[in-house]
Formats: C-alpha cells, structure tokens, sequence
C-alpha cells in the first residue's frame, strides 16, 4: 500500500449510515475519505460528490477492495453482507472498521475475527460511542468507587418506526428487530460498567433472561428486554425496539450513589460538550464532561482516529475482538431466548461459507489424510466432534473451515440430544452437497439403551437424521457385560453386510472386551472391531469424565494398539483444554476437568509440555495434540474447537515430529530432556 499522511479510507455501502461516517471523516485528524463504493457506480458518485469529491468511485465491492485506492474499509452494507464483505476485505489486506453488529450471530464474528487474525490486519466492530473520551472518564469513575460498587444498570436505546414489513427493520432474512440493530449498545454498556468495576473494557454476563414481542408476521423483535446477570450480584436490566420510543438513557446505581447518562449511544449529537452526572447519596451532584468538536460528525471522526491510533495492536482498545465476542453471544442468548431465528439459520435455508463463494476444496491441505482398511475414502488425521458449538450456523461455519483445510471426518452419535446433533450434520451435509466426500462417524446403543435391539433402533433414527443410507463407521456408545460379545459382532455383521456401515467398533470399550469380539470375529471369518474410541491424551484420566467413561492409556492398552495396530480414535485427546492457558469456560467444566485431570504427574506433564512448546515456538495445546498424533499405532484424534483459532493449535500439531524420547519424557517414562 501506498504510504499517505492521512489513513486512506474507502466506505462499502452509500446509505444513511455511511453519509454519517463520510462527515465524521470530515472532522478526523488523522482520516481521509479516498474511496466509495456501491452497487451502483451512479449512487457513489453520488455520496462521492457530497462528502469527498475527488473520491475514485466503484460500482462493485470488489473492485474498491482489490484497488490500491484506500487502505481502510468502513462496511455499511446490511447486516447480512458484512461477513462476505469483512472477509473479502481482509482477504485485499485491507483494515476494518465494521459497523455493527459485525454480523448476525456467533457465525459470522467468529470467521470475521479469523481472517483478521489469519491476514493480520485490524478489525473494529463501529460501536462509536466507546471511542468518546467522555467514556474513559466514566471508566475512571466508576473504578474510583465514586458510586461505591455498582448493583443496577438500566439502559435502553429503542425508538419508533414506521411498520413496513417489506422494509430492512421488518424483514428477519435481512437480520431485522431491535436487538440487532440498536439492542447491542445498551448490551455493551452494561458489560463495559461490569468490566470497569475491575479497570477491565468488559465482563460478559453470566446469565441472560429474555423478554419481549415477536409477532408472526414480521418474526422479528419489536421491543425486547432482557435481565443480564454478572459476577458480584451485578444486574443489568436492558432494552431496546423499533416500534416504542423510550429515552435513551443509561442509569447505574451503586450503593454510595448512582451516575445518570442522557444521550450516551450520540454523546455530544447536539453538540457541546457531552457529560454524564454524578448523583451521590446526600442528594449532591456532580457534572462530568469532556468537550469534543460540536456535532454528531465528531464521533465519526473520533472512532476514525482511534483505528489510526491503534492500526498497529490490529484490535482497538475500546472495542477488542474479545469485546466484540463477548457482545454478539449476549446478544445471540437474548435473541434466540425470543425465539428469533433468521432464515439463513434454518436447516432447510442454511447460509453458506461466511466468504461468499462455494465451499473449497484445498489443493494443498493442511490437515493430512490416512487410511481405515474397509473405508474406500481417506480420512483425516483430525475429526472433529459434533457438540459444543452456539447452534445450527455456527457448526456450519466450523464445519467450512475445518472442511476447506482439508478435513473431511466427523463424529456424531444418536445419544447427543437424540438425534438433533445427527439432524443438524444431516443439514449442513445436504447443504453443502459432500456426503460422498466426507467420512461420518456414527455412534448408538448408549448406556441405558445398550442392546442390539436398541443399536439397530437407533442406527435406523441416525440414517434418517443424517439424511443418508450409510455412515462410514460405526461405533457402539457404550458396553454392555450382560450381552455377549457374540451377541454384539453379529448384530454388527448384520447391518455392515446390508451396507448400512463400512467399519465398525467401540467407545468406551475395554480391552479385554475389543480382544473377545475380535477372537470371535475372527473364527467366523469377519473382521470384527476396527476402531476403537476411548479416552486418550498426554494428561492420564484420574476419574472418569461420565460414568461408563473408560481410557486406553494403560501400558497393556497400548500394547494390544501397537501389537494389532487397531485405529484409535480418542475422544478428549486434548484433555478438556487442560494444556491450554485459557480458564475452563464454565463452572461444570472446570469441575470436570479438576476431577478427571487434576493430579500431581498431570501438573508435571503439562509442565513439560510447556517447556516443550516454548522450544519449538508453539502452543502448548499443539505439542498435546503432537503426542496424540505420534504414536506407534494409528491414530485420528477428536477434537473439539469453538473458534477457527482454535482450530490452527491443533492443526499446527501436524507439521510436529516427536520421536520416542519426545513422547517419553512427556509422558514422565524418562527424565532426560530431548532437546
């Protein structure tokens, strides 16, 4: 890019809100406006004309975003295009200023934050008002205990609009309602006064509560409010509509005293400067202001220079990428707590990948493929689990991803919420239209209903759920001592030989069990368990995650794994995040991990595998996954991330090679260090 005095800004879109940034450039001190584009090469001239004249104008996204013209992209577009557009522009090495919300849900944030990180440019999600410098005087406030400790926060942004089903705020394919379009503020401020109790820019909610109204007609919400819940005992109560018009004002009460905020979404919109009030117990106030250029255009201008200020961190300080997250899944609980579901999140009008274009297929994939004897397709190395995602549209974004770096291998079983995980890998897979591309692994006949009759049952229900005839492999959720292993084999033959399955095995099997029903299988002439899927990490299970739970870490199981080099496929290979710096995402989980991970030879080895990591410039989740992937028989490790960087520690652990002293000295088998 081509080096200015000024950063050089292009704006997507030419509709109200990208007038109110173009005049907002106007008062920066350190933005110019360079670049407009429309869909219409008419329209930005248009806006061209009125707030930079000498602005090159495009007709196409596109072509502004591959041009040398701008170095810095505001996204004006609709709600639903921002993700194809953030994405594209990230793609151009172009710096991001998006208005909000970044997108409609958990999907679209998540794959939009990733391609920043991936092409290492800056990203903000345009809430404007964080970058006042009123707001920091209130941050500073609030930490002093100017209110004491604060209890309440009420705060609202709604306003009245005329019901025109056809139009954005109405249509719920455009991401309409007020939660989305003006709900976010009151959301963020209320976090942003839980974060500043700790000198923090944010605290997300541990709960929330929903209210509102959705009519059937529009399926958007008109006005909503809901209860959020922080640590401490903090409650906020907010709202928002596009039907009813309230103030917009935001109050927090503190147990000395309380701060009264007129305007704060504007600040200074009418001009002068903008304050906030200070009401103490004794009845006393105080007027706090920060004088900011007159005009709505201002704040514009302001947030304009706090993305030059911090173009170098590629995250804002007063609206982070951790901040933005944190903000879209309060805002996805208190939707979908209304019962507000857009088109694109539905499995039968499920959006595509987040950039646009069709899913891809890596020439040169990233996550390696073997090989299952009995499985015609390779597999990859990696198979990712079906559980743990914010719904329907955030597994299709994880699936994409995971997908177009080259893995083609998911697990599933009838036992996650019988059946619903298999419908909703059934609808991504009707969407994307790979079935024949992908490995499936299906899993029945958990613990209370594990009997032949019940896997055939349930084998049966996955199918339908999956919207297929077979899946690839199939394993048995659990054991039952009471049925035979003959008993089992048959049943398996059974439906292996009617095509229903390819391969099929055990979870939660132990290995006495694998070697009864391969001795059998074996004098019938079948081949009998093929994988086997129980618990396998770095870190020993102390306890057992779930009752039934069963590992193959002992030295005998790793013997019979090495000796008939049985394809392990195991489930935790990375231990719950137990290698990870990041604290359990919540309570239950860090219970589970404490009380199946937690021990004094575990700490050890996560030690080492901290050590380890630093030496080879990794995370040490990657070296966790590296031990899984080096081992002396087969193995295709499950796994479990949320987010797309979370998927790059674990696909790192391929390009690592750890030999037998490597793999030793982590596991606590020797004390001389390899390196």
């Amino acid at each position: 890019m081509i080096k200015t005095a000024k950063l050089r800004w292009g704006i997507i879109g030419a509709g109200t809100i990208a007038g109110a940034f173009g005049a907002g450039l106007k008062t920066s001190q350190t933005g110019v406006l360079t670049a407009v584009g429309s869909r219409s090469l008419e329209k930005a001239r248009k806006f061209a004309s009125q707030y930079a004249p000498d602005a090159i104008c495009f007709g196409d996204y596109q072509q502004l975003l591959e041009s040398d013209a701008c170095d810095a992209v505001y996204i004006a577009t609709p709600h639903p295009f921002h993700a194809e557009s953030a994405i594209a522009a990230a793609a151009c090495k172009k710096h991001i200023l998006c208005e909000k919300p970044i997108g409609l849900n958990m999907a679209d944030t998540q794959a939009i934050i990733a391609a920043a990180k991936r092409e290492e440019i800056f990203l903000m999600e345009a809430y404007m008002y964080r970058c006042h410098p009123l707001i920091d005087r209130l941050r500073e406030r609030i930490a002093a205990g100017v209110i004491g400790e604060p209890r309440f926060v009420q705060a609202a942004f709604s306003f009245q609009s005329k019901r025109d089903l056809a139009g954005r705020l109405y249509n719920a394919a455009l991401g309409g309602g007020g939660i989305l379009d003006v709900g976010g503020y009151p959301v963020s401020f209320a976090r942003l006064v839980a974060g500043a109790r700790r000198g923090d820019w944010f605290e997300n909610p541990n709960s929330v509560v929903s209210g509102g109204h959705v009519p059937e007609d529009s399926g958007v919400d008109e006005w909503a409010a809901a209860t959020l819940q922080f640590s401490g005992g903090l409650v906020a109560e907010v709202f928002c509509g596009i039907q009813l018009k309230t103030p917009p004002t935001a109050t927090i009460h503190g147990t000395e005293g309380r701060i009264e905020f007129s305007g704060p979404w504007m600040v200074s919109r009418d001009g002068g400067p903008a304050k906030f009030t200070i009401v103490k117990a004794d009845g006393s106030e105080e007027d706090v202001s920060e004088t900011l250029v007159e005009g709505e255009a201002a704040l514009y201008g302001c947030e304009a220079d706090i993305v030059a200020r911090d173009l170098d961190r590629r995250q804002a300080i007063p609206m982070s990428w951790e901040d933005t997250l944190g903000n879209m899944e309060t805002l996805e609980k208190w939707r979908k707590g209304l019962g507000v579901i857009y088109p694109s999140e539905k499995p039968e009008s499920l959006a595509g990948p987040r950039h646009g274009g069709e899913l891809r297929r890596p020439s040169e994939p990233t996550i390696q493929r073997g090989s299952i004897e009995g499985i015609q397709k390779p597999v990859s190395r990696f198979v990712l689990g079906s559980i743990g995602f914010y719904g329907l549209p955030h597994k299709a974004m994880m699936f994409d991803d995971f997908f177009e770096r080259g893995g083609n291998t998911f697990d599933t079983s009838w036992h996650y919420g019988r059946g619903k995980t298999d419908a909703l890998i059934g609808a991504w897979l009707q969407s994307r239209g790979v079935r024949e591309e992908v490995v499936i692994i299906g899993k029945g006949a958990h613990t209370p209903w594990c009997t032949p009759h019940f896997f055939r049952q349930q084998l049966e229900e996955s199918l339908e759920n999956l919207q297929t005839d077979y899946v690839d492999i199939y394993m048995l959720h659990r054991d039952n001592l009471d049925v035979p292993v003959e008993e089992w084999v048959d049943a398996l033959e059974a439906e292996r030989t009617a095509g229903k399955f390819q391969v099929y095995g055990g979870s939660n099997w132990s290995r006495e069990r694998m070697q009864a029903a391969n001795e059998y299988a074996k004098k019938i002439g079948v081949p009998g368990f093929t994988v086997w899927s129980n618990q396998f990490s770095l870190a020993r299970m102390e306890e057992p995650v779930w009752t039934g739970c069963l590992s193959a870490s002992q030295p005998e199981d790793r013997s019979f794994l090495e000796t008939h080099q049985i394809h392990l496929m195991p489930w935790s290979s990375q231990a719950r995040g137990f290698f990870s710096d990041r604290s359990a995402p919540d309570q239950l989980n860090d219970q589970l991990l404490a009380t199946s991970f937690y021990s004094e030879a575990n700490f050890e080895r996560k030690r080492r595998c901290y050590e380890l990591a630093e030496q080879l410039a990794v995370k040490p989740m990657t070296v966790a996954a590296a031990y899984v992937l080096n081992q002396p028989f087969p193995t295709f490790p499950l796994i479990g991330p949320v987010a797309p960087w979370e998927m790059d520690e674990s696909v790192e652990a391929l390009k690592l090679k750890l030999d037998a002293a490597h793999r030793d000295w982590l596991d606590l088998q020797s004390d001389e260090r390899p390196f």
